[in-house]
């Protein structure tokens, strides 16, 4: 099974058709948008389950869309306590030892 792996808005180019997850801070909510600061904007098409405040961290599982935005599957509103540093540390931590974060289906269990 592929895993979800995290990435911030530089890394999007490099997922589209795929499912990841993006951990930001709301900046603007309109309708069914929202754009999220995760290293840059972000913008998030949103379901109906969403719940998200400006101004608060959410966690976004979505798939990149060929234009960078993401159509969100799943959100979760994280409130006003987020480490965003941490955020973009771990982040920046799965991508230089992606062996240790990141699954790619049979792939994962091959000798390097």
């Amino acid at each position: 099974m592929e895993s979800t792996p995290r990435i911030s808005c530089p890394y999007l180019d490099s997922y589209v058709g795929r499912n990841v997850m993006v951990v930001g801070k709301v900046v603007q909510l309109r309708g069914d948008q929202a754009i999220v600061d995760a290293d840059g904007n972000v913008t998030a098409h949103l379901n109906r389950e969403a719940h998200l405040s400006v101004g608060n961290g959410a966690q976004l599982i979505g798939k990149v869309n060929p234009d960078l935005s993401i159509k969100v599957l799943s959100s979760v509103d994280l409130g006003t306590g987020v480490d965003f540093n941490l955020c973009h540390t771990l982040v920046e931590l799965t991508h230089q030892h992606k062996n240790l974060f990141v699954s790619e289906g049979s792939a994962a269990g091959a000798a390097h």
